[in-house]
């Protein structure tokens, strides 16, 4: 009678596992095809255990078929377990109902909290632009400050899902590490910053100048680089750390101060006179800034990628985040197709079709965003120079959206 037990209760458990799996799932098929084996077998020991002639060895057999279930309960709770887990990162995204963004620890004008700890800049409107176009709200992100030694660990983990973080493409960093960039949202580069009672206005004018410099940094051979070349002499003046490079120029120890030009923009508003020192125009390296996402997730990719495009497309059309709803009235194709009220809309990416719009109407486009945060309507005024559109002597361009 207790075997009979046991193996009814066997039948029960297998059948109730059955149930659970899915039939168009590779794996479950799989299982539920074991599953109606080890039923079978049951039934027959079942019928065999009803009998007399019954033995130990039925015991055996129960006790080796109940560890089966047991690995079977776990194998279908692994397979559910893999099935709640979002297959992309816009399901992950949406399911959490924010995108966590890696930024920096604090750069003016491109990501910096605020005296009330709100993020603010360039780079920090962007993952706000990707937020509006994928859960449609531009406040639903969240910042997570990184170091430059930790941001591509935290992408490549899973951390962010998204990495805005004045951030060079370089060849390396796009084919040995796992991540894609999706574009430049910030063209900069080596620059060089100036007392105005220097009296240059061209980095041709500093021969013979000192120039405070971090050492062990490319920064320290780019600039050997460009006076050798140019056949220029000039004093390095050197420091193991920018603070101290920056702390150098501020006390008047060398003539000129050199790192990225975005850098130099942020250093300058902590002169004690800001307005008395000027950053040069020449850049003297490549230094194209962008986000980057991870590298197995191409439909999370074209989203990033094409946000940014939207919102140079928008300040080529000349729809801003405050003619956008009047533009619904366009006769455009160009216009129409950009706020998704016609061409490929939202379906190719797997977003609402009104994405773009959102992007346009919550965050702006790209013209708005660099000039409220590093432009000239902001506290570091920085030329738009190359990162003008391509039709404005800059080299900003975007694909068609058609």
């Amino acid at each position: 009678m207790k075997q009979t037990l046991k193996l009814s209760l066997a039948i029960t458990t297998l059948a109730f596992l059955l149930s659970g799996c899915d039939s168009n799932n590779a794996q479950d098929k799989e299982l539920i095809k074991s599953l109606e084996t080890k039923i079978q077998t049951l039934e027959k020991q079942l019928e065999q255990a009803e009998q007399p002639a019954a033995t130990a060895a039925a015991d055996t057999d129960t006790k080796a078929l109940e560890d089966k279930i047991i690995s079977l309960e776990k194998q279908l709770a692994d397979n559910k377990t893999a099935a709640d887990q979002p297959s992309s990162t816009l399901e992950k995204v949406l399911k959490q109902g924010y995108i966590q963004c890696g930024v920096s620890t604090g750069l003016p004008g491109f990501s910096n909290p605020t005296e009330n700890g709100e993020w603010e800049g360039l780079d920090v409107e962007f993952c706000q632009a990707v937020a509006a176009a994928t859960i449609g709200d531009k406040t639903k992100v969240k910042y997570i400050p990184l170091t430059t030694k930790e941001r591509f660990t935290a992408l490549q983990s899973g951390e962010v899902d998204l990495l805005v973080r004045n951030t060079t493409w370089t060849l390396h960093r796009d084919t040995a590490l796992g991540i894609n960039f999706a574009g430049v949202n910030y063209y900069d580069g080596q620059g060089f910053m100036v007392k105005k009672s220097l009296g240059v206005s061209t980095a041709m004018e500093l021969d013979g100048k000192s120039v405070c410099v971090q050492s062990g940094t490319t920064t320290e051979l780019n600039l050997a680089d460009y006076f050798k070349f140019r056949e220029m002499k000039y004093t390095p003046v050197v420091f193991n750390t920018e603070e101290e490079t920056v702390g150098a120029f501020k006390e008047g120890r060398c003539d000129v101060m050199t790192t990225d030009q975005s850098a130099l923009y942020a250093h300058r508003l902590g002169m004690d006179e800001p307005d008395s020192v000027v950053v040069l125009p020449e850049l003297i390296s490549k230094e194209p800034l962008g986000p980057a996402v991870r590298a197995d997730d191409d439909q999370w990719f074209n989203i990033v990628k094409w946000t940014l495009y939207t919102m140079l497309h928008a300040e080529d059309l000349g729809v801003s985040s405050i003619s956008v709803d009047d533009m619904k009235n366009s006769n455009d194709p160009d216009i129409r197709r950009l706020i998704g009220l016609d061409g490929p809309k939202g379906k190719g990416l797997g977003l609402k079709d009104d994405w773009s719009f959102q992007v346009i109407k919550q965050v702006g486009n790209y013209s708005e965003s660099f000039e409220r945060t590093v432009g000239m309507s902001s506290p570091l005024k920085v030329r738009r120079d190359v990162n003008a559109l391509w039709r404005d002597g800059g080299i900003q361009y975007a694909p068609p959206i058609r």
